[in-house]
């Protein structure tokens, strides 16, 4: 009888400073056999973002950090291998945070983050971890809920050319907003500006990208949507009008500092004299209200309005390096990896 063998990366140290893969280890373990109320989840692909390095970390986020020799915690989509329940039948695709490892447990107790995926919606499954899942409500929710822009206003969006940002931007200008995106390469920007319309598109790598952004927004900033922190955000700040809103998304250009205390912007006294608002938030807040804005992003997308583009990395075994991507700026759009077969004993 054949052994379904269950390939997984455990953490087995935290890491210090920037991630580095040798901080988890590669496992090969028999698959565990679903009980009473259970199902076996086959991963098909595993989602890679940036709050896997905060994950690793030792102090709690808006989860508890992964404990040490125990699976790396991630998002993915399944499909049902093995089951004993009705609420996940043996062939349903499924997505949550299955772990990276080729099988994961769920069960119809609700204790961990599953959902299944209707077949009947008219998109790749890709698109489920991508502008209809996590990422894309978090563009979502992030853009329309706290930075509100409106007509005719000025939205900067940094690591514009990510996962989010891409999304961000785009919506922006649906709602007829000028947007100005900030990202790591010429290509990267001339692919906001051609193919995603955003007005301008400024290379953060330039010697005077500071005067490029200046120069991109003449009637200075409206609303920030940030992901990356330090300099760049500081750089917004300066640019900022009156009454803005900054949408506190991520500051990936931190999360390699084990030091929390000294990672703001320096010129965090200008949110006061220029009345600025602040706003941090996690999408994990916004569940009950993901399927109407589901059925939005997914009307903008079969319309044309959004584009969903991907970063695809093939085999498991890949995962920890594809990881580095996020924090060298590799990759363009959602990164994640294409499960190939599993092992069999």
């Amino acid at each position: 009888m054949t052994t379904l063998l269950n390939r997984r990366f455990l953490l087995r140290e935290r890491p210090s400073g920037d991630f580095d893969p040798k901080v988890l280890q590669r496992v090969v373990e028999p698959a565990p056999v679903p009980g009473p109320g259970q199902a076996l989840v086959r991963n098909l692909y595993l989602s890679l973002d940036p709050t896997n390095r905060i994950w690793m970390s030792e102090g709690d986020s808006y989860l508890p950090p992964v404990p040490l020799g125990e699976v790396m915690r991630g998002g993915g989509v399944g499909v049902v291998v093995q089951s004993n329940t009705a609420k996940f039948p043996v062939g349903a695709k499924v997505g949550g945070l299955f772990g990276w490892q080729d099988y994961a447990l769920i069960s119809d107790s609700g204790e961990q983050i599953a959902q299944v995926i209707p077949g009947w919606l008219p998109v790749p499954l890709t698109a489920t971890m991508g502008v209809l899942g996590v990422t894309g409500m978090t563009a979502y929710f992030g853009l329309l809920d706290i930075g509100k822009p409106k007509r005719g206003e000025t939205v900067v969006v940094s690591a514009a050319a990510g996962a989010v940002g891409s999304i961000v931007g785009q919506i922006a200008k649906i709602y007829g907003a000028r947007v100005v995106g900030i990202a790591g390469s010429r290509d990267k920007c001339e692919w906001l500006t051609k193919e995603l319309g955003f007005d301008a598109a400024i290379n953060r790598r330039d010697a005077d990208w500071r005067a490029q952004l200046k120069a991109a927004c003449p009637k200075g900033v409206d609303v920030n949507f940030e992901n990356a922190g330090g300099e760049i955000m500081e750089a917004v700040i300066e640019l900022m009008n009156l009454h803005g809103r900054i949408v506190l998304c991520g500051m990936i250009s931190q999360y390699g500092k084990d030091d929390r205390r000294n990672v703001g912007p320096g010129n965090f006294v200008d949110l006061l004299f220029k009345r600025l608002t602040l706003q941090g938030f996690i999408i994990l807040d916004y569940v009950p209200r993901f399927p109407l804005a589901q059925l939005r992003m997914m009307w903008w997308l079969k319309r044309g309005l959004i584009q969903d583009r991907h970063t695809v990395v093939k085999g498991f075994d890949n995962a920890p390096q594809a990881l580095t991507q996020l924090f060298t700026g590799a990759n363009t759009g959602k990164l994640f990896v294409e499960f190939d077969d599993p092992p069999k004993g």
